[in-house]
């Protein structure tokens, strides 16, 4: 059996002919960006492991002149910049510059070229059938501001029973797919964005509402969709993070006059208008500290005003079989006063952070447990219809292409069982 013969039966067997909307032999997103001969010659210059500080001082760069200036006056060892990521290690935070090799850890461990689109989003736990739908851009803003699909499983596991869910600031949706895959049923979802919603449409469920929160007839038709379900008598969940922008401490303005950060105002305002049985909330870690805690602890106070219970972790993604370092606050509500205390999931994988009395034992998932088995590729160049280089040789290679549910191969994980065998 060849591998895209492969390919197509991975689909079908865990995700159904339904989802499938790829044409045979087709690796979706698998491009990677072009790179300026200045670049490609800083780019050969790193090793594996490596950053900006292996790059010669003979190689004329601006911006290298001003990471090098920035460096001397203390402000950071700007490690990540001109990263080139390690095989045996997971990746740092994929973020919506991947496609640039001085804005972070982004550079193939073995190619001379920033990772691809679909090696950014395995990293980020997204299935090869997942198709990013825009331009070049548009598509690496989605997979760079995605929550982790697996992760977002993971928690929605915790949540006892599945229920029917509303996706706000859907993004791509990372969120929406890992509550799906959970067993959760979406109702709507709603972003600013339309190419957002066109990927999310076309890979979750077609229900969709284009538009800002803060506009009141978008506000009252999404209120209205959620009552409309809450007749049903079914448990409703609302899940969302707005933009992030304005905590993260990767930005210089963070602060509350930053606009964005007044869209969980927006958040609050639409679970007290709606009244569902719980809440997701995810945000950057940066919202922790900012202006001291004070703005964490008004988030805190004001979801708490409209639900019975609100409980928090700070979740990091490498620790729970996902090949990436990206932590993330999860604040989870619920409304009624007689149910458990959301408690996080457990952790799976020994992470970077990991200090957990519970934290397993069991390493990390690698950058080359993710990507190894995807075809290589030039700079600029479009590898989609590129055959996979073979077999799925680990079991996240073989959650990415099809073969395992994520219910199987966490499992698998967990007893240690990392490779794959047709």
């Amino acid at each position: 059996m060849n591998s895209i013969d492969i390919k197509s039966v991975g689909f079908k067997k865990v995700y159904g002919a339904a989802e499938i909307s790829q044409e045979s032999g087709v690796i979706f997103n698998h491009y990677s960006a072009r790179l300026s001969e200045l670049d490609l010659r800083m780019v050969r210059s790193i090793p594996e492991g490596g950053n900006w500080k292996n790059i010669p001082e003979s190689i004329p760069s601006r911006r290298l002149d001003q990471i090098r200036e920035s460096f001397k006056r203390g402000e950071g060892s700007r490690s990540t910049y001109y990263g080139r990521l390690r095989r045996d290690m997971p990746s740092y935070t994929i973020n919506t510059y991947f496609n640039r090799p001085g804005n972070g850890c982004h550079v193939h461990p073995a190619q001379d070229r920033v990772i691809s689109q679909r090696e950014a989003a395995r990293l980020q736990s997204f299935p090869d059938f997942f198709e990013f739908i825009g331009p070049q851009g548009a598509v690496s803003t989605q997979i760079g501001n995605a929550v982790p699909p697996l992760l977002a499983y993971q928690i929605a596991k915790t949540l006892g029973q599945p229920g029917a869910y509303i996706d706000l600031f859907s993004g791509a949706g990372g969120m929406g797919l890992g509550f799906k895959w959970a067993g959760w049923k979406p109702i709507v979802a709603n972003d600013i964005e339309p190419r957002f919603l066109a990927t999310y449409a076309k890979n979750i469920h077609g229900n969709t509402i284009i538009g800002s929160i803060t506009d009141k007839n978008i506000f009252l038709e999404l209120v209205d969709v959620a009552k409309e379900f809450k007749a049903s008598g079914k448990p409703l969940w609302v899940l969302g993070g707005p933009p992030c922008q304005g905590f993260s401490t990767a930005g210089s303005r963070r602060t509350m006059d930053d606009p964005r950060n007044h869209l969980f105002w927006d958040y609050v305002k639409f679970l007290e208008q709606v009244q569902p049985d719980g809440f997701v909330f995810e945000n950057v870690t940066g919202l922790i500290n900012m202006q001291g805690g004070e703005v964490f602890s008004a988030v805190k106070q004001a979801f708490s005003s409209v639900m019975s219970s609100v409980s928090g972790a700070v979740l990091s993604s490498d620790q729970f079989g996902i090949p990436q370092r990206r932590k993330r606050v999860i604040l989870v509500g619920k409304r009624d006063d007689a149910a458990p205390i959301w408690t996080p999931p457990l952790p799976i994988t020994l992470g970077g952070g990991a200090s957990s009395l519970f934290s397993s034992d069991q390493p990390c998932i690698s950058v080359e447990d993710a990507i190894s088995d995807l075809p290589s590729l030039e700079p600029g160049e479009d590898g989609s219809k590129k055959p996979y280089v073979g077999h799925p040789t680990t079991i996240y290679q073989a959650l990415m292409r099809g073969f395992i549910s994520p219910d199987e191969y966490l499992e698998r994980l967990r007893l240690g069982q990392r490779r794959w065998e047709l």
